[in-house]
């Protein structure tokens, strides 16, 4: 019997796991080893496509995984989050997520939410935009505070 690693009055871990994966910045090749290997685990994987944008269609994530993947725009993530977490309870779950896992508060969330319920999380980093910043030679640590974008599908562009 594992102990719950935040103090949110569970009693216990249990289920399977949600695993958060970064999925980084290109393509998708970009999911890390680590990543990969927990996506391949999972019965359900779910894409979260409303804070940033792949550069790739969802169809190349499925053929690449060998698996399907439901994209869950902001509404599923917001409002039906609890349907996504508590598939944790019997069977494996990816939430993948464009870049980091923790460049956004709902991220955040999740983990709390499964937490809460005894379920176990594991988050898998990747590179995201406050670390792949470096590459156009600005410097991460002389901006000020950061905000996230919310993206609109329809649209491509900021909402």
């Amino acid at each position: 019997q594992l102990a719950c690693p935040l103090d949110l009055g569970c009693h216990s871990l249990r289920g399977k796991m949600l695993y958060i994966i970064g999925l980084g910045l290109g393509d998708e090749k970009d999911i890390t080893v680590k990543g990969l290997e927990a996506v391949k685990k999972c019965h359900h994987i779910f894409l979260e496509m409303y804070t940033s944008i792949l550069m790739v269609d969802k169809t190349k994530l499925e053929e690449f995984y060998g698996k399907p993947v439901t994209v869950a725009d902001r509404e599923m993530v917001e409002s039906d989050a609890e349907n996504i977490i508590d598939k944790a309870i019997d069977s494996n779950v990816a939430f993948l997520v464009v870049g980091d896992p923790f460049g956004a508060t709902t991220h955040t969330d999740f983990v709390v939410r499964a937490r809460s319920k005894g379920i176990q999380v594991e988050a898998i980093h990747n590179a995201s935009i406050m670390n792949a910043i470096g590459a156009c030679g600005l410097q991460l640590y002389r901006f000020g505070q950061t905000v996230s974008l919310v993206f609109s599908r329809r649209l491509g562009h900021a909402s």
